[in-house]
């Protein structure tokens, strides 16, 4: 006679620091003060691009600003120079971008999702994913060449993310979250839990 082996499902807890640094709402001041550094830093660049009319340097109305930026970085080095993106993956890419003039697009895209990131981690709304924007932006910079502020701003765009449930409890995701029903059941969306029957006791 065989025995069938049942798997059940389990949930591996978090170590206490970890519930503590994401999870307890006692740290949405400490999230609150990363969000204003890291959300004021994305809305200034992103303000700054979107306002730019320079016929060399603006990013919304052609991004030629974008494609100076992506020309110098893709143009091949004068030895002994090495070139400015470490990946050459990532330099057919950009070489790619500027072939097909896509700096319209790009530009567009940049200064507006720069502004957007930074507005969405200053009011708290949808924290985690304005920390996952920003991130992949950083990263995007990095791999072009860019270092500046990039990888200060990518390890706190991180943290954030992991504690997205309560970064933003100090702002507009402490009541917008519940309302979508995560990560606390929201009472718009709620529904009663069903009743169990009771059991009664047989009679004789």
């Amino acid at each position: 006679m065989k025995t069938a082996i049942i798997h059940k499902d389990t949930v591996v807890k978090d170590p206490p620091l970890a519930k503590l640094l994401f999870s307890d709402t006692r740290m949405a001041p400490v999230w609150f003060i990363i969000r204003m550094y890291v959300g004021f830093s994305w809305l200034d660049a992103g303000w700054h691009k979107v306002i730019d009319t320079g016929a060399k340097t603006n990013y919304i109305i052609d991004g030629a600003g974008l494609y100076a930026f992506w020309q110098r970085i893709a143009a091949d080095p004068v030895a002994p120079a090495k070139s400015v993106i470490t990946y050459d993956w990532y330099n057919g890419f950009i070489t790619f971008m500027v072939n097909n003039h896509w700096e319209g697009v790009f530009g567009k895209l940049i200064a507006f999702g720069e502004t957007a990131v930074g507005l969405g981690l200053i009011f708290g709304a949808f924290v985690g994913i304005a920390a996952v924007g920003g991130a992949f932006m950083n990263l995007n910079f990095m791999l072009a060449g860019s270092a500046s502020t990039n990888p200060v701003l990518l390890l706190l765009g991180f943290l954030l993310v992991l504690a997205w449930k309560t970064a933003g409890f100090i702002g507009i995701d402490r009541y917008l979250l519940p309302i979508l029903g995560t990560p606390w059941r929201g009472r718009m969306l709620s529904s009663p839990a069903p009743k169990r029957p009771v059991a009664t006791p047989l009679t004789t």
